[in-house]
């Protein structure tokens, strides 16, 4: 769970809903469940928390920013795309649409309309087979939330999870997923940070169902290797000419 960790150190509002951090509300029920080791990385740390070490054992990658998007160094952006490409699994969450690694991966603007209101959120659950609507109702309500609002930037995702209705009219697509290279990307809108969004029950429950959804299936380098043939080919002739191609 990847954290930029700013807004709860300079926001009472904020530290007051999450004191231990976003990144801890997140972590410590997921630390709950069976089959989940949940650990904690920060803007702040040495390489932003996301070593290569650290991302070569990370399964999932759960990503909330906001405030600090242009501080993530470019370099450990390319590693986390590489991590995700090769079969990691990546979970964006609320304002982390407009994060580097969510833009890179989609490859389009990401951009949205937004209002910080005092809007109710009602996420309508369009996917009830998909395995990340798994144990949650027809709908469910967050009395207050940061509106988003479409048109969302975004491209035509593989699968729609779950839509957005906020009071003040505007609908969103809330919970998208699109498969990038051998991983899975799941982006879940709820989240502004001076609302207590992830204490709910079923945002909870919905990042759960995410994370074993997203968890790799493979882990399949990007390379290019030079192989030998199965078997033996019959011989050929221009293999001498092709030789010297390139040699002079």
């Amino acid at each position: 769970m990847w954290n930029e960790h700013r807004h709860e150190k300079q926001d009472p509002r904020v530290a007051a809903i999450y004191p231990r951090g976003i990144h801890e509300a997140i972590a410590e029920p997921l630390r709950a469940l069976d089959g989940i080791e949940a650990c904690t990385a920060t803007l702040d740390e040495e390489e932003h928390g996301l070593t290569q070490a650290a991302l070569d054992t990370t399964g999932v990658l759960i990503w909330w920013g906001h405030m600090a998007h242009g501080e993530v160094r470019d370099d450990i952006v390319a590693r986390v795309k590489k991590r995700v490409l090769e079969g990691m699994g990546l979970i964006v969450l609320h304002s982390a649409h407009y994060s580097k690694i969510f833009k890179a991966l989609m490859g389009t603007t990401c951009s949205l309309k937004w209002r910080e209101a005092s809007d109710k959120e009602r996420l309508w659950t369009v996917n009830p087979g998909h395995p990340i609507s798994a144990g949650l109702p027809e709908h469910f309500e967050l009395p207050m939330e940061e509106m988003y609002g479409e048109p969302f930037g975004i491209p035509e995702p593989d699968e729609l999870v779950f839509i957005s209705w906020f009071t003040g009219g505007e609908v969103f697509r809330s919970g998208a997923a699109w498969r990038r290279g051998n991983g899975r990307v799941f982006y879940f809108r709820p989240g502004h940070e001076t609302y207590p969004s992830y204490h709910d029950k079923n945002v909870r429950r919905v990042l759960a169902n995410a994370v074993r959804w997203a968890r790799p299936t493979v882990r399949i380098a990007d390379v290019c290797p030079n192989v030998g043939p199965l078997e033996p080919l019959p011989p050929d002739p221009d293999a001498q000419s092709r030789s010297h191609i390139g040699h002079r």
